[in-house]
């Protein structure tokens, strides 16, 4: 009797435990529960601790409202161009309601999976090889505006669709390289000629502002020589004009000077100009001439003699402008002048020359069998 009631109170305790057990459920955070009451929809648990009636009330698995991340294999879809190309997709998506996640499809990420793929053949079938490559966004975007219309009565909201990789035939991918390859080349050839072309450029800007200073600077240079060269000279015009020269002085420099036209290999033909024979002729005047005292020829120079310089003249121009015309005949020849004809002038024996009597050149000058050289 007693062994009895011993069984029977501890088959009692542990009903009453099983009982407590299936009656109290604890949800965690961020998870939802479905309850059903005799097979059917009785409410959704949200998290904290809720109280079943046992053996009528059934828990079904729990649901996580998080925001889930699913990545769906390799796709071979085919674009416009009738290229096999793989596409690998990823989803994020979050379960919002959990009664209609339950009850209005049987596998929700299956479901994306399968909507996914044909969603994708049909967005990139309409795209060629290059605008698949290069169209990622475009892609993304369809595809999510797609699964998340559709996925709206599941209770899911698809926030996010990305296309990992797309990858093309081995064929495709080797002409690709070919094609980058060969654009690579041909952008460092063309940065090559860029920058050929901008050192030429900056090189021959260079030379051409160098030449420009250099040109300057002889201008520049020119211009000072040459003012130097008329201070030069207008200081020996000044100190020529204080010393007041004669005449005879002058045309005996005139004489000493002839001599040295002539020289150089280059002349070969010395021409006597129309005032030789007054310079000579105002020279032999000068010498055969003695003075009153009968020292020497009149007007010569000496140290008693020699005439003081005068007052220095004030700064004034030594021509007057005004006063010197050249014209053309000027700068013709008068031959009419010459006294002496060069192809009758000849040179007197040494036996009919008197060295007392004075030089004239218009004197008539003794026959010779021959013309002299010139």
């Amino acid at each position: 009797m007693d062994l009895a009631v011993i069984v029977l109170l501890a088959v009692l305790v542990v009903l009453v435990v099983i009982i407590l057990v299936r009656s109290v459920r604890i949800i965690p955070q961020a998870r939802a529960g479905i309850v059903e009451r005799l097979g059917k929809y009785q409410s959704t648990l949200t998290p904290g601790l809720h109280f079943l009636i046992p053996f009528v009330d059934r828990l079904l698995p729990l649901i996580d409202l998080r925001e889930q991340v699913q990545s769906f294999p390799a796709q071979s879809v085919i674009t416009e161009d009738n290229l096999v190309v793989g596409i690998d997709t990823v989803v994020y998506f979050q379960v919002m309601d959990p009664r209609a996640a339950t009850y209005e499809i049987v596998d929700y990420i299956q479901a994306a999976d399968q909507l996914t793929s044909a969603t994708l053949r049909n967005v990139v079938g309409g795209l060629n090889l290059e605008e698949a490559l290069t169209s990622r966004d475009k892609i993304n975007a369809e595809l999510r505006g797609v699964l998340d219309s559709t996925t709206g009565r599941w209770g899911i909201r698809v926030s996010r669709v990305d296309i990992k990789e797309i990858t093309p035939p081995p064929s495709i991918q080797d002409s690709m390289e070919k094609q980058m390859r060969a654009e690579r080349e041909r952008r460092a050839v063309i940065l090559t000629a860029e920058g050929d072309k901008q050192s030429r450029i900056l090189m021959a800007e260079g030379q051409r502002q160098a030449a420009i200073l250099s040109a300057e600077g002889e201008a520049k240079a020119a211009i000072l020589r040459a003012d130097g060269e008329a201070q030069a000279i207008r200081k020996v015009f000044d100190s020529i004009h204080r010393a007041r020269p004669t005449q005879k002085l002058l045309a005996y420099q005139y004489i000493q000077t002839l001599p040295k036209v002539a020289e150089g290999s280059a002349n070969k033909v010395w021409m006597i100009p129309a005032e030789l024979g007054d310079a000579l002729r105002g020279v032999g005047e000068f010498l055969s001439r003695p003075d009153e005292d009968g020292r020497g020829p009149r007007g010569s120079w000496s140290d008693d003699n020699e005439p003081e310089p005068g007052p220095e003249p004030a700064d004034e121009p030594l021509v007057t402008p005004d006063a010197v015309r050249v014209t053309e005949e000027d700068l013709q020849p008068n031959l009419e002048r010459t006294t002496v004809d060069p192809d009758e002038f000849t040179i007197p024996r040494p036996s009919s020359i008197d060295p007392e009597a004075p030089v004239r050149l218009d004197d008539p000058t003794p026959p010779e069998d021959g013309p002299a050289s010139r």
